[in-house]
């Protein structure tokens, strides 16, 4: 196969879509298919870094083109971003793309494959969406008033005839290719693929075995863990609220903030305002210290707004089951995370805005060793029967494969 894959973010990055798609990429190169990469010259924790123009990584081209680089501070530069982005990397398409290749958009920057499916069928290439997010049902979700009223409207249609149109549309949950199905795409088109995580490189680490809590301080007490994005369709007044209830007992209890994001600095400043010594923060790690950074949180948080449920899927859920750690969810008690949890006997739910009820489960698994350790095991048993990378990326292949394949008569 001849692939060609567009997302704002490639390797070195570490954000999340960054890491599945470097992770498909180099299997997929590595696995003979020839496969090219189309991205911007930014990290996303840096815009300001500049990355080369064009590289060969493990067998994989990879064309980063010119955006301006204003960042996640603000909407209206973020807005500038894609936009530079969908006329840079359709260029950049338009002149690599050929007959019969297989085109996968991710949905960083969103809507990109309205313009990227109009490329797709100038050249007549094939083109899969990897809908990682839903837009702009996710901005109308969390009150973007740019993205609502008539002018979504139009970029709903547009973006509807993008999936219809597509070869395959990919999907990471039930929910999500519920929200597929309602804007008329065909069944036949719709594939639901989980992200992944890897279980050679994540994996459970004791306490006593982990230098970052050493290094840390956090020796001695169970800590509560956020890893990962802190971004909008994330909710931390729940767990600010808990941390505030529980502050007290700081010295058996601690909670800790990894990574980073748009919401980072608001969630600083509460911390600050309600004089939370019982809650620390630090930047992302590098992949290839996961295990240990995962490893430095007991229980582990997972947050996502109700009003989103169906339109995102929070890719961090992986990597906690990998380093196998219970979790608390914090969202929708009816949605799929939930029931995910409830299922599989991984942690507990914790509906929004219970900060009463959050504090209640923190302090009850913060006490139940042998609950914890339980949860622990069911969470890596998960991750290596359901959500390894070895079989996200032989689905994949195999997916990309019936797509290229010309149809028998």
């Amino acid at each position: 196969m001849r692939l060609i894959f567009l997302n704002r973010y490639f390797h070195p990055d570490h954000s999340a879509t960054s890491q599945m798609l470097s992770d498909l990429a180099f299997f997929l190169a590595g696995a003979g298919h020839q496969v090219c990469v189309i991205t911007s010259r930014q990290r996303y924790d840096d815009p300001a870094v500049v990355l080369p123009a064009y590289e060969r990584i493990n067998g994989v081209d990879v064309h980063r083109v010119r955006t301006s680089h204003f960042g996640r501070a603000s909407l209206p530069g973020r807005a500038l971003d894609y936009a530079s982005f969908y006329c840079a990397a359709a260029w950049r398409l338009w002149r690599v793309a050929r007959n019969h290749d297989v085109i996968v958009a991710k949905t960083d920057p969103p809507l990109i494959s309205v313009v990227v499916g109009w490329v797709a069928h100038w050249r007549g290439a094939r083109l899969v969406n990897w809908v990682q997010d839903v837009f702009p049902e996710v901005a109308e979700a969390l009150g973007m008033r740019v993205l609502s009223g008539p002018q979504a409207g139009v970029l709903r249609r547009l973006r509807n005839r993008a999936f219809r149109t597509a070869a395959a549309n990919v999907v990471l949950g039930e929910s999500m290719a519920a929200v597929l199905a309602r804007a008329g795409v065909p069944d036949t088109h719709i594939h639901v693929l989980p992200n992944w995580a890897d279980q050679a490189a994540i994996y459970p680490v004791a306490a006593a075995d982990n230098p970052l809590r050493r290094d840390w301080g956090l020796e001695g007490r169970c800590i509560v863990c956020y890893s990962g994005n802190m971004g909008r369709a994330h909710e931390f007044d729940t767990i600010l609220g808990a941390a505030q209830l529980l502050a007290d007992q700081s010295a058996t209890i601690g909670f800790l903030f990894i990574g980073g994001g748009a919401q980072r600095g608001r969630v600083e400043q509460q911390v600050r305002s309600r004089a939370l010594g019982n809650v620390e923060f630090r930047p992302y790690q590098d992949a290839a210290d996961l295990r240990f950074s995962l490893g430095a949180g007991d229980i582990h948080l997972v947050s996502q707004r109700p009003e989103v449920e169906g339109y995102v899927f929070p890719s961090k859920l992986y990597g906690i089951l990998a380093a196998g750690r219970p979790l608390v969810f914090i969202g929708d008690p009816e949605g799929e995370i939930s029931r995910l949890v409830a299922q599989e006997g991984v942690g507990v739910s914790v509906r929004q805005g219970d900060a009463a009820g959050l504090a209640a489960q923190l302090l009850h698994l913060a006490g139940a060793d042998t609950l914890r350790d339980t949860m622990g095991q069911r969470a890596r048993a998960l991750l290596c029967a359901r959500y390894d990378k070895s079989i996200a990326l032989k689905a994949w292949e195999a997916l990309l494969v019936k797509v290229a394949r010309p149809a028998l008569p």
